[in-house]
């Protein structure tokens, strides 16, 4: 029987599998790259050994056979979808947490699992082969054959994009997967990605717990989940009966083994068509196991221990939504972000990966978590269930805007402002729903900026010179005095903040009706026309230039402004700077060259994935002081165009 589990995985997952293994009293091991030496998942583990590479197979079998460990948990991304891995683990007299090394091999190529499940019958997405796809196929979707996550994949929707189209499909996937076999097929527009939970034992019994939803995608990566799907809810029928039955025989058709999830594209009509299979645990498991109440976790490891599947298939019950937290600007083209966690508090939450007050929270980080560009940027996985579908939405909604997310940019505004979108309440929004909504039109602005502000300023001002209390005037004078002022940044806006305390208190240019109650270095309480709210800061950056003000109605992220600007700190005009740490892989111009607006100017890999930086403008280049291989830092300087204008 398995008794000490190595996770050939990092953060949330490990930590996930972790918590399932503590409770059965098994023993841990975790590996960690150099960049990984301060993670959570390196401190809870009973022992922990480095390793360069988390892709390096050799090197993990070798460090579990030396911290004793006997049997060897994939989680997801990295090596848990290489049939070569799991076989050489099983080779070394290691269990592997997961399916045969045949069935990983045949559902890893899509191309090989659709011709697998064309014959078992499950329906399928004909392939099209890219030298003949003609505009009536339009639009098409360009996929890398390994691999998932939305890496490797292009929407394509004239021929003039196809050829750069596939190129940089191939590219993305070879980076990620080692691989660069793509291919084409055709794209629903506005489709449905629901999605089967398959689990199957040695011994010919096959589970299908459910479905979920998986709709909600930026760049096909998944960003809200949830279970059940509510385009089978909304459908009914006999939709849900013939889905469950085709992940079955996805699963038979193959001779699965463990846990497993069989994906397919819907319509508003009650088709659906396979299009693959992940031979591993899903990111999203965790709304399946609020419905359901089994431990995924654990029933991978008593199927990997040899025992049946018993008692009756589980079925759902209630509602649970998830929202992944990325480290990301959303309304920046949904560009990475990099820094250190300063504030990491979700509220209702008591331990990770229990479902406390209907709120689960799966996380990766803490303070003090260093967010690089090594890895994804999923930093956490909120998780609300419940009765009713819609109460689930507005609790997770509720939950994440008093989150208090401090040092690294996230989208946590995104995820408030999706959650309540009408589309998303009544349960039709589709795959395109992020291309129908902008990202900047989701994200509701703050209501009170200027109130925010004054907040931070109080708050600055207690840290510099003490608390202030209606009782004592800091700053009273009998002969009148002017305005103390201080200055912010929000977004690309400056707000001021000009006050003052006289005979009747606190006195606001522009503000009027607010009086303070307390202000703290980290926490403001104001009475605004008669009503009462508080607010907390935290500071972070260098110097505690950047200060955050969380308050009932939202978060605002403000940075001190310095009364005089260093004229060293000054970028030439026309200067675009690196949006994030990265590798430059192409230059798209040279030095000199004349662009339009919009013009592709230098790509750059961050995360496994690729961005593009735009000309702004129509104009010239008249610098581009980076080379292709080079690696970069957010705020680097790449390229200046002199804008004709």
């Amino acid at each position: 029987m398995i008794s000490s589990v190595l996770v050939a995985n990092r953060g949330e997952i490990a930590r996930r599998v972790f918590a399932t293994c503590r409770r059965r009293g098994l023993a841990t091991v975790a590996v960690f790259s150099a960049a990984d030496a301060g993670s959570p998942h390196v401190r809870e583990a009973d022992s922990a050994v480095r390793i360069p590479d988390y892709l390096r197979g050799d090197l993990i079998i070798e460090a579990a056979l030396r911290a004793g460990a006997d049997a060897v948990h994939p989680g997801y991304g990295f090596l848990s979808e290489n049939s070569n891995f799991a076989a050489t683990v099983r080779e070394a007299g290691l269990t592997w947490i997961g399916p045969t090394p045949e069935a990983i091999a045949v559902m890893g190529s899509k191309i090989e699992s659709k011709r697998r499940m064309a014959v078992a019958g499950v329906p399928v997405l004909d392939r099209l082969d890219v030298a003949t796809i003609t505009n009536a196929d339009l639009p098409v979707l360009v996929k890398a054959s390994a691999g998932g996550g939305g890496r490797g994949m292009r929407i394509v929707r004239s021929l003039d994009e196809l050829p750069d189209a596939v190129a940089s499909a191939a590219r993305e996937a070879a980076a990620a997967f080692g691989d660069p076999t793509v291919f084409c097929e055709r794209y629903l527009e506005n489709g449905h990605h629901v999605e089967v939970q398959i689990l199957a034992d040695a011994y010919g019994t096959i589970w299908a717990l459910g479905e979920r939803e998986c709709s909600l995608q930026r760049r096909h990566q998944k960003v809200i989940e949830e279970a059940p799907s509510p385009l089978v809810d909304r459908l009914g029928g006999d939709l849900r009966e013939r889905l469950l039955r085709a992940g079955r025989d996805a699963a038979a058709a193959v001779g699965y083994r463990g846990a497993g999830t069989v994906e397919f594209l819907a319509d508003e009509r009650g088709g659906f068509w396979f299009l693959e299979m992940n031979t591993r645990l899903q990111v999203e498991h965790p709304v399946t196991e609020c419905v359901t109440g089994v431990d995924l976790v654990g029933l991978q490891l008593d199927v990997a221990d040899g025992k049946p599947l018993s008692g009756p298939e589980p079925s759902m019950t209630g509602h649970a939504i998830e929202a992944r937290l990325y480290a990301e600007d959303p309304a920046n083209d949904w560009l990475p972000q990099t820094g250190t966690i300063a504030t990491f508090d979700i509220p209702n939450v008591s331990g990770y990966f229990e479902n406390v007050a209907g709120i689960r929270l799966d996380s990766g980080v803490t303070p003090g978590t260093v967010v690089g560009t090594d890895y994804d940027a999923m930093l956490a996985k909120v998780i609300a269930y419940g009765d009713d579908r819609e109460t689930v939405a507005r609790h997770l909604a509720a939950t994440l805007r008093r989150s208090r997310l401090h040092g690294v940019t996230t989208n946590r505004d995104l995820l408030v402002g999706s959650l309540l979108h009408p589309d998303f309440l009544n349960g039709t929004a589709s795959t395109s729903f992020y291309a129908d909504n902008s990202p900047a039109g989701l994200i509701r602005p703050h209501p009170h900026p200027d109130l925010a502000a004054l907040v931070a300023a109080l708050a600055d001002a207690a840290q510099e010179r003490g608390p202030l209390l209606p009782g004592v005037r800091s700053g009273f004078r009998n002969i009148p005095v002017g305005y103390r002022h201080r200055a912010y940044l929000s977004d690309k806006s400056e707000i001021s903040v000009r006050y003052r305390f006289g005979r009747d208190g606190l006195e606001v240019d522009g503000l009027d009706g607010v009086d303070l109650i307390s202000a703290a270095p980290d926490r403001v309480e104001l009475d605004v026309d008669g009503v009462r709210r508080a607010w907390t800061v935290g500071r972070f950056g260098s110097d505690d230039v950047r200060v955050v003000v969380d308050g009932p109605r939202g978060s605002l992220e403000l940075r001190r402004l310095p009364r005089f600007t260093d004229p060293s700190a000054r970028l030439p005009a026309g200067a675009l700077t690196a949006p994030m740490p990265g590798t430059v892989v192409r230059l798209g111009v040279t030095a000199g060259e004349t662009v339009t607006a919009g013009q592709p100017l230098v790509w750059l890999e961050a995360m496994k994935m690729e961005h593009v930086v735009r000309s702004p403008a129509a104009g010239t280049v008249t610098d581009l002081p980076v080379t292709v291989g080079q690696r970069i830092t957010q705020g680097t300087p790449i390229a200046v165009v002199t804008a004709d204008d």
